[in-house]
């Protein structure tokens, strides 16, 4: 499995081209992982099983960059390597997973803090 947008939330974007509307999640939420987190979402996920709220940019450019999200406490050493998207806290829907450009070893106790992210459409039409 690759990186990626979820199938359900790829099939809602989809539905633009039928004119129904899309329902917009009211949060996304974020949640930690040690390798690619599959097709469900639910693979390799860290021992911190938080998913922190993220605040997001006016779009610019056809991409999104992350402007708040809370630290986690980590509570194991572990090597964070991708990330998941949900549209809630808990339970909820898996949205997309994105690789980190380099893996960032934590250990327990540590916190660990997202500083920059953005998320991009391509590609676009020139």
């Amino acid at each position: 499995m690759t990186v990626g947008i979820a199938s359900s939330a790829a099939d809602a974007i989809l539905n633009l081209y039928r004119a129904t509307n899309i329902t917009a999640p009211s949060q996304i939420f974020i949640k930690l992982h040690t390798g690619d987190p599959g097709a469900a979402g639910a693979s390799n996920a860290s021992a911190v099983t938080t998913r922190n709220q993220a605040t997001w940019s006016a779009p610019s450019g056809n991409a999104i960059a992350l402007s708040a999200l809370a630290t986690w406490a980590m509570t194991a050493s572990e090597t964070i390597s991708h990330l998941s998207f949900w549209d809630a806290s808990s339970g909820g829907n898996f949205l997309r997973s994105a690789a980190l450009s380099a893996g960032v070893a934590v250990v327990n106790g540590s916190t660990l803090q997202v500083t920059q992210l953005t998320v991009a459409v391509t590609p676009i039409a020139a």
